[in-house]
């Protein structure tokens, strides 16, 4: 068994056997602890569920389509077969396609209406949200000036939570900041989630930051270092609960089922080179053995 797949599901052990049951804007109630933290070291490791198939060429266009194309379009993903973020794709009408509600100052639910403020070019988007963001504030080519020109720097930080402009973010960042640092030719990474659907998120988002790592790593000619992974709000809905009980119990049938490798193409040197389209060329995950699909069901 993979050192993630025993500290995944460690994690959601605790939060069924130590969690509390609460209420939450979507109406399915979560079982959750307030915060959590893991370590990985990635020369050693590299973290992709075996338990479950994790769709890692999926999680990996995400991921670029947020810190390299820097889009908040939905369609960039829908071209390329993914559909991840359709439900909460900003329609014609200025509203989100999903049942999104969002409490007023009276208590009242509605929903959110987007393209009063921006017009209809916001439509198809998830409005200033992630990769919005990381656009606005050149936030990827900062972060590799920093790491190439600069590695003492202590203040090599990327926040996706920006204030300003929350009120037009569709779903405000769930992953919302990173932290790096340079120390003995290793690129170290602490993220930090505010928000962790267990099941869903956590498997993707922790595959596409390792995969960052090693791509920002390649590029300023260093070393993958350590991934430190902190949450608050760590939670399972309900009715997630059943599959998370079967895949804890595939631990007890795992096999040799050993952690898998990244490949990265050896001609790429720049992050903004890797290919991103359907393809996804110049990645490729090796020996990947997993033990089957596991349909989780989106809390909106």
């Amino acid at each position: 068994m993979s050192k993630w797949d025993y500290e995944y599901l460690k994690l959601c052990k605790k939060i069924l056997t130590e969690g509390r049951e609460v209420q939450n804007r979507t109406g399915i109630n979560t079982i959750k602890i307030p915060s959590y933290h893991f370590q990985f070291n990635l020369e050693e490791e590299y973290p992709v569920l075996t338990t479950k198939q994790l769709f890692f060429k999926q999680a990996i266009l995400e991921m670029l389509w947020i810190y390299q194309a820097q889009s908040n379009d939905v369609r960039w993903l829908q071209e390329r077969g993914i559909h991840i973020w359709d439900e909460w794709e900003i329609g014609e009408d200025g509203l989100w396609k999903a049942e999104q509600n969002i409490k007023t100052k009276d208590g009242v639910l509605e929903k959110k209406e987007i393209t009063k403020n921006y017009g209809k070019e916001w439509a198809h988007t998830i409005g200033t949200a992630y990769g919005w963001i990381v656009n606005h504030y050149h936030l990827t080519e900062k972060l590799i000036d920093k790491i190439k020109n600069y590695p003492e720097d202590r203040r090599m930080v990327l926040s996706l939570w920006q204030d300003e402009f929350l009120d037009t973010a569709v779903l405000p960042s769930c992953v919302w900041s990173s932290e790096w640092d340079v120390t003995d030719g290793k690129l170290n990474a602490w993220v930090h989630q505010r928000s962790c659907d267990v099941p869903l998120g956590l498997p993707f988002n922790v595959t596409q930051y390792a995969t960052l790592v090693n791509m920002l790593a390649k590029t300023c000619n260093l070393t993958p270092g350590t991934l430190d992974w902190s949450i608050k709000d760590a939670h399972i809905y309900i009715n997630q609960i059943s599959k998370i009980e079967e895949q804890i119990r595939r631990m007890d049938n795992l096999g040799d089922f050993k952690a898998p490798e990244l490949w990265l193409n050896p001609e790429i040197t720049d992050f903004f080179a890797y290919d991103n389209s359907k393809n996804c060329k110049d990645v490729k995950i090796l020996n990947y053995k997993h033990h089957g699909k596991i349909h989780f069901p989106i809390a909106k």
